[in-house]
């Protein structure tokens, strides 16, 4: 998709669809909602049988995640609407604002753990704990069906940069590791460790907790518009490397929902064409999209002077950005000032006054920008800006203008030769004149120029009634 002037780029890596991502990520939560009410019920069965604190807690954060899980799918779908008239960047940020939430929950959790894991530690308390192969499997059960969700959500998440899905797999690596602990907890009871359960259900909670601060520190960078580690850079670098580009003046990303939108600000020449601007902006953005498939960005284009423009090069552009036709332009160093003179068209209707008017707009403004002691001095010239009619001359018109024109490039005997292609028009103002001939393709444009003037000087006073002659010169291809 991207082509440069080197040559076409590589094509960006194919990625899934919107519609894709949104169906992987609303059957990875839903998956995850029936995988954790199953658990739980399982838990709370084991809990009940055994009295054990660690696996009652465990339990009690399996009822918290049920709810958890079901918030998280609810905010997938929602994330996944496309941006309407009062949302431009999508609703992406319900997901952000689930993951808060979960955050939220696991603290809730974990403090609640602790209280009682403390209360029972400080007062002494031992709760008979009764370790039987139902409470065991089930603790089995649990830590192969969390480490399936944790790596299958990590991985979902991963693939569709969903925040929620991301929550939800922190969620169960909590899970995981909180029922690797009740089983340690479980088998220290069996060994005859007294306190075992209490103080796994303790760890259970520090974990927790851990979990929540790490979610909650990415959470909160995603609804703050912290830039993705690394995608500044990348983008920057790639932007950089974009024929065309003379500078980037500002780069700004953030996340949402997945994905990262942002905007870019760039340096052109500002002697280029909008046409070579437009395609430039066109590369960059092949350029980012290969370099960040996820990205949305936004570029502006800003026009500014490069060190390689000449002086006649600034003058034709200040003319240009008043729409005011110019031509005959020269430049001259006059000591350290410029001399700058030109031929400037303006209708030829136009009352002198309003005329003179364009010519002073045009030299201030060239003054402005080579300084105020620039001379500059405008030649105003009539241009015509209707459509005479005309018709096809006389063949007999047509042969001798070309007879005409041929026998001057004889008689002059300069580099013009091969006189075809005349055509002749009749109109009102007289006719006008219009031929090919041939030159050497070594020769300079100046003598070429020079060569054919002096061919239709001769001719107009030959034929006082050709009021324009127009010649088209070719190169002439040997043998």
């Amino acid at each position: 998709m991207t082509t440069t002037q080197d040559g076409p780029a590589t094509a960006p890596p194919e990625r899934a669809t919107p519609a894709q991502i949104a169906h992987i990520k609303q059957r990875a939560a839903i998956l995850s909602v029936m995988a954790t009410i199953l658990l739980t019920a399982a838990k709370i069965v084991g809990a009940l049988l055994s009295g054990s604190l660690a696996l009652l807690t465990d339990a009690l954060q399996g009822l918290v995640d049920v709810g958890s899980t079901l918030f998280t799918w609810f905010a997938v779908r929602a994330s996944d609407k496309p941006a309407d008239d009062e949302h431009h960047y999508g609703h992406g940020k319900v997901e952000a604002l689930a993951a808060l939430v979960e955050t939220a929950i696991l603290f809730t959790l974990a403090g609640a753990i602790l209280w009682e894991a403390g209360n029972r530690l400080w007062n002494n308390i031992i709760e008979h704990v009764a370790v039987t192969p139902i409470v065991i499997g089930v603790m089995l059960l649990s830590m192969t069906v969390d480490a399936i969700r944790w790596r299958s959500l990590t991985k979902v998440a991963q693939e569709t940069g969903s925040e929620a899905l991301a929550g939800e797999a922190t969620h169960f690596s909590a899970d995981f590791i909180g029922s690797a602990l009740v089983l340690l907890g479980l088998i220290g009871v069996w060994y005859g460790v007294e306190r075992a359960d209490t103080l796994a259900a303790f760890a259970i909670a520090a974990y927790t907790a851990f979990s929540a601060y790490r979610l909650a520190r990415r959470t909160l960078d995603t609804l703050m518009d912290a830039a993705p580690e690394g995608v500044s850079e990348r983008l920057h670098e790639a932007a950089r490397m974009v024929p065309g580009v003379v500078g980037i003046n500002w780069l700004r990303v953030r996340p949402a929902g997945g994905r990262v939108h942002g905007e870019i600000g760039i340096s052109v020449s500002r002697t280029l064409p909008l046409e070579r601007v437009t395609a430039i902006k066109a590369e960059l953005a092949a350029a980012l999209m290969l370099t960040e498939p996820s990205a949305e960005i936004t570029i502006t284009a800003d026009p500014v002077q490069v060190d390689d423009e000449t002086a006649l090069e600034r003058v034709l552009l200040i003319a240009l950005k008043l729409k005011i036709p110019v031509h005959h332009v020269t430049v001259h160093s006059i000591g350290d000032k410029l001399s700058v003179s030109l031929d400037m068209e303006v209708d030829q209707t136009l009352p002198l006054g309003e005329a003179h008017e364009i010519a002073t707009r045009l030299e201030n403004a060239i003054r402005a920008e080579f300084g105020g002691e620039t001379e500059v001095e405008t030649h105003i010239e009539p241009m015509e800006t209707g459509q005479p009619a005309g018709h096809n001359a006389a063949w007999e018109t047509v042969e001798d203008i070309g007879k005409a024109l041929a026998g001057e490039t004889a008689r002059l005997a300069g580099p013009i030769h091969d006189i075809h292609s005349v055509r002749v028009r009749q109109t009102a103002k007289g006719l006008v004149v219009n031929y090919h001939c041939r030159v050497d393709p070594a020769l300079d444009v100046a003598a070429v120029h020079a060569a054919v003037d002096a061919i239709e000087r001769a001719v107009r006073i030959a034929r006082p009634q050709v009021c324009r002659l127009v010649s088209h010169a070719e190169p002439a291809v040997s043998g």
